[in-house]
This record gives C-alpha cells, structure tokens and sequence, in this order.
C-alpha cells in the first residue's frame, strides 16, 4: 500500500525528543484497516518513507487516532526541514 499526503511538523519535547509529521485523518483510517496485518506490537507500524530525496525506514506510531511520522535528523538536515514546515511524504507499507 502506498500513500502520500503532506503535513506540518512538530516537536515532541518528551524525554525523547523528536520531530513528527501527523498522517491526516483519511490516509491513517486505510492505514489503521489493514493495522492488524502489519503492525509488529502495540500499534506500529513499519514503512517506507520518503520527502523530497531523501528514503528511509521507520514505523508510525499511533497517536490520538492517527499516526504519526517520525523524521530522523539526517532527514530534515538533507531535506532542509523546519518545525512548522509543511513536508509532502510518500509511505510504503509492506502488507502480507
């Protein structure tokens, strides 16, 4: 299943800190139909990711009913990404 969509970024300022991009509401309710077939434990799910240039592997987190994108470092350096920007993201899950 591939999906794409664009959204905002934001800062989690927990004891991890972490930058994030929220899968909007439709793309996460076709993520959370086949959730159970792909999901590895208590909710994540494994993707594909990719913004601009730059792919990379991750998994979404679920997160007051959608899920969330986590965006490693060396990703918003490469792709010169800013809390509050608006980045435009292509998702792969592997489905069985």
């Amino acid at each position: 299943m591939e999906l794409t969509f664009s959204g905002a970024v934001w800062h989690w300022r927990g004891p991890s800190p972490y930058y994030f991009v929220t899968v909007p509401e439709d793309e996460s309710a076709l993520i959370e139909s086949v959730s159970a077939a792909v999901s590895y434990g208590w909710g994540v799910i494994p993707v594909q990711a990719m913004t601009g240039a730059t792919e990379w592997r991750t998994s979404l987190f679920p997160r007051e009913g959608l899920y969330a994108l986590p965006l490693k470092d060396a990703v918003r350096r490469a792709e010169d990404i800013e809390q509050g920007g608006t980045v435009a993201v292509r998702l792969t899950l592997q489905l069985p």
